[in-house]
C-alpha cells in the first residue's frame, strides 16, 4: 500500500503573517518599510529541480513547473495553513512556516521530492533552515504582503535570507532527503489544465534582477525604471489575456493531474477520466457562457489573469511579462548599464509563450492563485544566464556580488 502524509490541524504562531498590512501598488515592492522581520524560530524551506535546464532542453517545461508548484501545495495542505509566505520560482519555491509546523513542512518537502522522482522523473533538491541561522550568517529574512488582486495575496521576501538559503541548499548543508518510494504528498487543489499562451506584444520576457553591491538606493531606482517601462503596457505587462487563458485538452496534462492523486490507492485512472470530463465541460461552458450550479467558467478565467504572480520580489525583482521587442531592447540596455556600474546582476530570457500552473482549492471562490512562467525555459534559463554573467565577470577579473 502506498504511504501517504496525514493532514494535521492548522498550526498557530504568535507572529501572524496574515495580519500584516497589504499593499497593492507593485512599484512600492522595494520599499524596506513594507517588510516585517520574521521571528527567529520560523523555518525557511526551499527546493529546486536539479539540472532543470536539461529537463527544459528536453521540452519538459510543464513537469518542471509542476514540481515547483507542488512544493507550495504540499506544505499548504500538510500544515493546514490558508495563508503562509512563499514565492514560486519556476523550477522551485521558497517558503516560511512557524516553528510548530517545522516537521510537517519537512515531511511535505520530503514527500514532494519523492513525487518528483517517482512521477515526474525529476530530482528535487530540498532543504530547511531557521531564520535564526540566516541571521547568524549576517543576513535577514523580512516579509511583505502584496495584493495582485482583491482576492490573491502573495509574499515578498527581502533581506538576503532567501539568497543565502539558496546558496546553502546548493552547497548541500541544509538537505532534506526524499521520502521512500511510494510516499505521496497531498497535492489537493493543484492542477494544470490551461494551454500555453502566445505573446500578444512580441516577446514573453522572463527577468531576474538582483542587487550587485551596497548601493540600495541605486538598485531601487533601476528596479523602479524597469517596472515603469514594462508597466506602460496594458495590465502592466501581464502576459495572460484579459479574458483568461484557454483550456487545454492535452492527455499529458491529465496524466500529471492523475499522478498527483497517487496518495489515494486506485485513484489514478479515476482522476484521469474525471479531469478529462471536467475539461470537456469547462471548454463547452467557456464557449457558450453557460453555468453549472454556481460555476461561471468565464468569470473563473478572468480571475485567473487577475490572480497570477507574473511579477514578484524575492531579494530581487522577478518578472515574466509580455513585452514589445523595443521594450526588451531598452530593458537590456538599461540593465547592462546598471550591471557595468555594479548596481545589479541580471538574467533575461526571451520566448514566444508562457504557461501557468494553478492552485485552486475551489473554482467557486475567487481566491485561487496561479503560478506563471515562460514556456521556453522562463525563470530557470534567466537564472542560468545570470550565473553565466557572474562567472564571466569573475573570469575577466571582476568582482562578483
Amino acid at each position: 500500500m502506498e504511504a501517504a502524509l496525514t493532514r494535521r490541524t492548522p498550526v498557530e504562531s504568535a507572529f501572524r503573517y496574515d495580519a500584516l498590512p497589504v499593499f497593492d501598488a507593485f512599484e512600492r515592492m522595494s520599499d524596506p518599510r513594507l517588510y516585517a522581520p520574521l521571528p527567529d524560530d520560523w523555518q525557511i524551506g526551499i527546493a529546486d529541480v536539479v539540472n532543470s535546464t536539461e529537463a527544459l532542453a528536453a521540452g519538459r517545461y510543464k513537469a518542471v513547473n509542476i514540481a515547483g508548484a507542488a512544493i507550495v501545495a504540499a506544505v499548504k495542505n500538510a500544515a493546514g495553513m490558508e495563508a503562509f509566505p512563499f514565492v514560486f520560482g519556476g523550477d522551485g519555491a521558497i517558503f516560511a512556516v512557524p516553528a510548530q509546523a517545522r516537521e510537517l513542512a519537512r515531511d511535505a518537502l520530503a514527500a514532494t521530492a519523492a513525487f518528483a522522482r517517482d512521477e515526474l522523473q525529476l530530482t528535487l533538491r530540498a532543504g530547511m533552515l531557521s531564520v535564526a541561522d540566516i541571521r547568524a550568517a549576517g543576513h535577514d529574512m523580512r516579509v511583505a504582503r502584496y495584493a495582485a488582486s482583491s482576492e490573491a495575496v502573495y509574499a515578498m521576501f527581502r533581506g538576503g535570507g532567501a539568497t543565502f538559503a539558496d546558496e546553502e541548499l546548493k552547497a548541500g548543508r541544509i538537505a532534506v532527503s526524499p521520502a521512500p518510494p511510494g510516499t505521496a504528498p497531498d497535492l489537493s487543489g493543484l492542477s494544470c489544465r490551461f494551454a500555453p499562451f502566445q505573446s500578444q506584444r512580441g516577446t514573453i520576457t522572463s527577468l531576474i534582477v538582483m542587487p550587485a553591491g551596497s548601493d540600495s538606493a541605486g538598485f531601487r531606482r533601476v528596479v523602479d525604471e524597469i517596472i515603469e517601462l514594462v508597466g506602460s503596457q496594458e495590465r502592466n505587462g501581464n502576459p495572460l489575456p484579459a479574458a483568461g487563458p484557454q483550456f487545454s485538452f492535452r492527455p499529458s496534462y491529465f496524466r500529471y493531474e492523475a499522478a498527483m492523486s497517487r496518495r489515494y490507492p486506485g485513484q489514478y485512472y479515476v482522476t484521469f477520466i474525471r479531469a478529462a470530463f471536467e475539461q470537456l465541460i469547462g471548454n463547452i461552458l467557456s464557449r457558450t457562457g453557460g453555468r453549472i450550479g454556481g460555476l461561471d467558467v468565464r468569470h473563473y478565467r478572468r480571475w485567473v489573469t487577475r490572480n497570477s504572480d507574473f511579477r514578484k520580489y524575492d531579494d530581487g525583482l522577478r518578472m515574466t511579462a509580455d513585452c514589445t521587442s523595443e521594450q526588451v531592447e531598452r530593458l537590456e540596455e538599461r540593465l547592462a548599464e546598471a550591471e557595468s556600474a555594479r548596481i545589479v546582476d541580471y538574467g533575461l530570457h526571451r520566448q514566444d509563450s508562457a504557461l501557468i500552473t494553478c492552485l485552486t482549492p475551489s473554482v467557486l471562490r475567487d481566491d485561487h492563485i496561479h503560478f506563471l512562467d515562460g514556456a521556453g525555459g522562463g525563470y530557470a534559463l534567466a537564472a542560468r544566464q545570470l550565473k553565466q554573467r557572474l562567472a564571466g565577470r569573475l573570469a575577466d577579473g571582476g568582482a562578483a556580488a
